[in-house]
């Protein structure tokens, strides 16, 4: 149970409590620890506070973090425990289907980077990850300061060249 009231602040306090799992073996080196998301809802934490947790841990020499995958026990260089599919190619992947689908039709918006932190409850480096990998695959292009928008069919992979 969190103190909210004390003088150690709740930062420090979750990552005590994930410390406590690391040592009990709970969690193990290389295992990927809980997301953002998923600290504020089971503390019901701030996402300020829940990315303090990361950098906490971080700091104690308790974990890494791999940019647009998550925050792992352990340092660097220990094999991680592999994830089946990263964060942003699961994001990436919904949203060409919701475009294959019809849902987002060419030369209309994708959801912006605000609208898919909330849906899919990540950082913003994992956002802009997926939308860099739509883009390297020619499902959209960004025009700066519009947006990012469905290419044209005929750039979308499998379609080139038809």
């Amino acid at each position: 149970m969190l103190d909210r009231t004390g003088p150690v602040p709740l930062y420090q306090q979750v990552a005590g409590l994930i410390r406590e799992q690391i040592d009990r073996g709970v969690l193990r080196p290389g295992d990927v620890l809980p997301s953002e998301a998923a600290l504020e809802e089971h503390y019901g934490i701030a996402r300020t506070t829940a990315r303090r947790v990361a950098r906490e841990l971080r700091e104690r020499g308790l974990a890494y973090t791999v940019p647009g995958e998550g925050t792992y026990v352990g340092q660097p260089g220990i094999p991680r425990t592999p994830r089946k599919v990263p964060i942003y190619r699961r994001i990436a992947g919904e949203v060409v289907e919701r475009i294959r689908r019809g849902e987002i039709a060419p030369n209309s918006a994708i959801p912006g980077e605000k609208v898919m932190i909330r849906q899919y409850g990540v950082a913003k480096v994992t956002v802009r990850q997926a939308v860099a990998h739509l883009r390297e695959q020619g499902w959209v292009f960004t025009v700066p300061y519009r947006g990012t928008f469905v290419a044209d069919p005929e750039k979308w992979p499998g379609n080139r060249g038809v």
